[in-house]
């Protein structure tokens, strides 16, 4: 169980397209099912496998089998692809292109799911000849396919994604520090308007002492002594 759930980590398994297929016989018809894998680890390694078998369980596990053993690994250049390809197979007709940083997968059903599993985080796609699932989906890898060997035959070099990974954890690291910087600053001067804000007020109570003085009182006492002087 342990081994299954680390594989399980390790790859991501998807289900293409389930077709049910049926075997003519001496004993009669044998009904059977067939099922298109995609496996993948996200980090420029993927594979495509088609599965046959009664049940639908045991087919995708046959599928995930073949898959694995055609892994091929994809050359990526940063987040996308190295330069355009368009590859006719079969029926089908593929066209990838590299797009920039941030722009997504934009590609349909089958093309994602090959491309996802790839890695590749940005490419634009275009599904020009059948709309079958099947044939698109190796079509696509007979794509990400070319794009290995032409990499392999110009000896391109290539930035990967462990170290665009390693690039983006040092921004984030720097964005957080300066967040904690800017708050840090933003306390310092919170702390700084109050106790400006407190000066005055103790001010005001201390302007407010003197005029409370018995000033008054020593004023009246000229008046006294004039009355007495009279008399």
């Amino acid at each position: 169980m342990n081994g299954h759930t680390h594989e399980t980590q390790e790859f991501e398994e998807k289900v293409i397209q389930i077709s049910r297929v049926s075997k003519k016989t001496k004993g009669g018809n044998k009904v059977g099912f067939s099922v298109l894998m995609v496996v993948g680890d996200r980090k420029g390694r993927v594979g495509v496998g088609l599965g046959k078998a009664p049940d639908v369980v045991s087919a995708i596990k046959k599928g995930i089998k073949k898959a694995k053993k055609k892994m091929v690994t994809i050359p990526i250049d940063g987040t996308t692809i190295p330069f355009p390809v368009e590859v006719k197979e079969g029926a089908a007709v593929v066209m990838l292109k590299p797009a920039p940083k941030g722009s997504g997968v934009i590609a349909g059903g089958p093309v994602r799911a090959v491309v996802e599993a790839a890695g590749i985080r940005d490419i634009s796609s275009k599904i020009l000849g059948s709309q079958n699932q099947a044939s698109n989906v190796y079509a696509t890898f007979e794509a990400l396919k070319r794009i290995q060997n032409l990499v392999s035959i110009k000896g391109l070099k290539l930035r990967s994604l462990a170290e665009i990974e390693a690039e983006e954890q040092k921004k984030e690291q720097e964005l957080q520090e300066k967040h904690k910087k800017r708050a840090a600053s933003k306390q310092e001067q919170e702390k700084e308007e109050r106790k400006t804000a407190a000066k005055p007020v103790a001010k005001a109570k201390s302007a407010a002492k003197p005029k409370v003085a018995a000033k008054p009182k020593t004023a009246a006492k000229p008046k006294a002594t004039k009355k007495t002087t009279k008399k």
